[in-house]
């Protein structure tokens, strides 16, 4: 019987068609949209598996390539800066200087006039050691459960995580549940978290704050209607503060999904908050954490 590859060598062979596109088109515009097409990746999750793979967002290790490119040019060929600048498609020779000398702390004219100079190794090279960051996380191995679809009443807000008025969101919404009489046991409140802060910009970040409710409901002014689709959960129970869910969720990709044989499915995570914060101690806190998988 053939052994199943890990999933890190599933997603590494994804990787690999995304890297060798990028360096077969350094010369053209590189849309991230492309990248996630032709890999085959899922569209909620491209960002975060190819950040836990490369150990650096997408769009530096693009950039990345195109300055380190640029320098192995200027060494190693006669090539003017300018066509050099060009060949890894940067759109004028003075936007291509500024970012080789802020990569690498000289000009691309003083480096070639001085090839002994040793450039100094990229900060961006950093990669991420989430066993590192997140050895001291209070996070369970995730139980795998499948659920049925859920209805919900919503509020999409946009803006950084950390400036969201979740509380007053979250009154809204009860306040909906008392005035169209929903209430019920188990209701549950879920956060969809449909951006990752480290690549969108804060002003385009996407957040839905949902109350899982069990009637019907009518959508009123900014508070929507709509169903949570079912399907197979990893489910990771974490205590702790809000402020370090960039490392579970380091954890969660980097850690334990490349070394598990599940993949992942086209749906945003989810994040059910078990505990109130206006009554419970930061680092008592509980959340789960649901990643789609198949």
């Amino acid at each position: 019987m053939t052994k199943k590859p890990t999933n890190r060598a599933f997603y590494e062979q994804k990787l690999n068609v995304i890297i060798e596109y990028i360096h077969n088109n350094l010369d053209n515009i590189i849309d991230i949209k492309t990248l996630a097409e032709i890999s085959h990746f899922s569209p909620f999750h491209f960002h975060r598996i190819s950040r836990a793979l490369l150990g650096e967002p997408i769009g530096t290790y693009i950039s990345r390539t195109r300055v380190e490119t640029a320098a192995k040019m200027i060494r190693y060929t006669s090539l003017d800066i300018e066509s050099i600048a060009y060949n890894v498609g940067y759109e004028t020779p003075s936007s291509f200087s500024k970012k080789f000398k802020n990569h690498f702390g000289v000009s691309p004219t003083a480096y070639r006039k001085n090839k002994l100079f040793t450039i100094k190794k990229s900060y961006t090279m950093e990669a991420i050691s989430s066993t590192e960051h997140n050895q001291n996380l209070n996070i369970k191995k995730p139980k795998i459960i499948d659920l049925e679809d859920k209805k919900c009443i919503y509020i999409r807000m946009q803006g950084a995580y950390q400036s969201l008025d979740y509380i007053g969101t979250w009154k809204k919404l009860w306040k909906q549940v008392k005035e169209q009489k929903l209430f019920t046991a188990g209701i549950e409140h879920i956060g969809l978290p449909y951006d990752d802060p480290k690549v969108t910009d804060e002003d385009k970040i996407r957040y839905d704050s949902c109350l899982i409710i069990h009637k019907n409901a009518k959508a009123t002014g900014n508070i929507g209607v709509k169903t949570l689709k079912g399907g197979k959960f990893a489910v990771f129970l974490y205590q702790g503060s809000y402020e370090y869910f960039a490392n579970v969720y380091d954890y969660i990709f980097n850690d334990w999904l490349l070394n598990n044989d599940f993949e992942l499915r086209d749906d945003v995570v989810r994040e059910k908050y078990i505990s109130n914060p206006e009554r419970v101690e930061p680092h008592k806190l509980k959340t789960e954490f649901y990643l789609p998988i198949k």
